[in-house]
């Protein structure tokens, strides 16, 4: 595992928006480049420069293929607050060569969320699988909806959100946690571990813990994000304040081998 630490937030996705970047531009084959992404507002300064990127003619979308982490059960996609607004509010509305038909959000108006879910991972499968899956976690280390608990080999399906999360989110809705859904579509913790790359981003205090646990702990179904370890390609991205829990002989380390700025 790589732990790729940086002075802040800003130049945590700076670096994250270069390494994909460089991915795109450097693929080659005849298939699309297929890019796996996330929400939340870990991710919004990776999206801005993406954007910047693409504008200035650094960076084209017509070869890649997206497909998201989530979405809320229920929530219909004009909702300011479902996923499938978030993605195209923050990306995909400013892209100036994103194909549509090559964006893929889990439908949370679906009459039949299993079969919804079973395609999804189809529709993956159909594609060669995910190339490069950018993703955040939550203070408690869970991986898309993969709250604490969920299993590691677990497939794209529906998740019961908790408590814990639906207060976390409920700021996005009126500070109301009852508004919140209470469940959600979300890829499992096995289709994100079977990417060929995972980068994740982890920022702020916050998150301290977290990292930890996703770096120096045990894997263990307590923290999602813990399966990582077992990822032979995966990639931390965070700042100088989500490394307040790591151990000195951990940071120095990973400060260390990252000396030779790389991507």
């Amino acid at each position: 595992m790589r732990v790729v630490i940086q002075e802040n937030y800003e130049k945590m996705c700076k670096w994250a928006a270069d390494y994909i970047a460089a991915k795109i531009n450097a693929h080659k084959e005849d298939r699309p480049f297929v890019l796996g992404l996330p929400t939340g507002s870990s991710p919004i300064g990776v999206y801005k420069e993406l954007v910047r990127k693409n504008q200035a003619g650094e960076l084209s979308f017509k070869n890649v293929v997206t497909f998201n982490m989530d979405e809320y059960l229920g929530l219909p996609r004009e909702h300011d607050q479902s996923y499938w607004y978030f993605m195209h509010d923050n990306l995909f509305d400013h892209l100036t060569d994103m194909k549509p038909e090559n964006i893929n959000i889990l439908n949370g108006m679906t009459d039949d969320p299993e079969a919804e879910c079973a395609a999804y991972e189809a529709k993956i499968a159909s594609y060669g699988g995910i190339d490069l899956f950018m993703g955040g976690i939550g203070v408690d280390g869970h991986l898309a909806f993969n709250e604490p608990f969920t299993s590691l080999s677990s497939r794209t399906g529906v998740r019961a959100l908790t408590t814990d999360t639906r207060i976390v989110n409920s700021r996005f809705f009126g500070n109301d946690p009852e508004k919140v859904p209470a469940y959600a579509l979300s890829v499992g913790i096995g289709t994100v571990t079977d990417s060929k790359e995972v980068l994740v981003l982890i920022n702020g205090h916050n998150k301290a813990r977290a990292l930890a646990a996703t770096v120096e702990g045990g894997v263990s179904q307590k923290w999602t994000c813990s399966a990582l370890q077992l990822h032979p390609a995966a990639i931390i991205a965070c700042d100088e304040a989500a490394c307040g829990e790591l151990t000195v002989d951990a940071y120095k380390y990973f400060l260390d081998i990252e000396k030779e700025e790389r991507l």
